[in-house]
């Protein structure tokens, strides 16, 4: 069995090395391991920071933070490597993959990523429900949150215009919509990142404040992940849409990448009633 080779030059535009490893196996590629392999190490970075915290701690305060750092780093890449692989370099020597396939593979995994979110939430439902309050705690909901949710909702209608211009024949729209979803999706993490910093600098509240900091670490955490990688998914589809890449036609990426946005942004705003909205309610 041969492997291709997809490093030559194909139509006139030079490919990187995406060549299918390991040799032997086809279409086989380490792509998705690697992204995975990235994204465990996110987890095992913030354990190892939890267990530099206390009065002993048990290892160097330090190593969670690098790994943490280098595993997004390997996420970032293996996912640039997984979707070029499969977008962009799929466009330049064939046809194209088939529209459907690929929609039906995003429901499957969005599929997969309700199962994620809906552990989250059991477990934050399991603890509510127990005696505990929020007195200690920071106001959660505050100006800032209630901004960056209007900003992440607009992102969604800003993508969903883009997308809609596109299908018309409208490209200088349809970029229009692409660049103000991504600088929105950029200022929402942002702002979560302006949010963590305030809390934990100013207020004390932290992964150790107890279960409910724990669970809002963990789901907000969780959250910003994945808007992270919808801004990454939003660029590569922006990049393209630069090189005149999609058409009325042609616009299976678009669609799919549009659907992820706006998954985030549905659980983004289950997020906020539930955890935020939902700690300021006494049961």
């Amino acid at each position: 069995m041969t492997v291709a080779d997809d490093s030559g030059e194909e139509h006139g535009h030079h490919l990187p090395a995406v060549e299918d490893w390991p040799q032997g196996f086809g279409e086989a590629s380490w792509w998705p391991f690697i992204t995975a392999l990235g994204s465990a190490g996110i987890y095992v970075g913030a354990a190892l920071f939890l267990l530099a915290q206390g009065q002993q701690p048990i290892i160097d305060p330090l190593f969670g933070p690098v790994v943490f750092v280098g595993s997004v780093g390997l996420f970032l890449a293996g996912l640039y490597g997984w979707v070029y692989h499969a977008f962009v370099k799929a466009f330049w020597s064939s046809d194209g993959h088939g529209s459907s396939g690929l929609r039906w593979g995003m429901v499957l995994f969005l599929g997969s990523e309700i199962a994620t979110f809906g552990a989250g939430f059991v477990y934050y439902f399991f603890i509510r429900v127990g005696t505990w309050g929020t007195e200690e705690f920071p106001e959660l909901l505050g100006s800032l949150v209630l901004i960056n949710t209007a900003l992440l909702v607009l992102s969604s209608f800003t993508l969903h215009w883009g997308h809609v211009e596109l299908r018309k024949g409208n490209r200088q729209n349809f970029l229009v919509g692409l660049a103000a979803t991504l600088l929105l999706g950029i200022v929402f993490i942002g702002g979560q990142v302006y949010e963590y910093y305030e809390f934990i600098q100013h207020e004390g509240f932290n992964l150790g404040s107890g279960i409910f900091g724990s669970a809002f670490y963990a789901l907000t955490g969780l959250h910003g992940l994945h808007v992270s990688m919808g801004a990454v998914l939003i660029a590569i589809v922006f990049v393209r849409a630069l090189y005149g890449q999609y058409t009325a036609e042609r616009h299976t990426s678009v669609t799919t990448v549009s659907m992820y946005w706006h998954f985030v942004d549905a659980v983004w705003i289950f997020l906020v009633v539930v955890l935020y909205v939902g700690a300021e309610v006494s049961l």
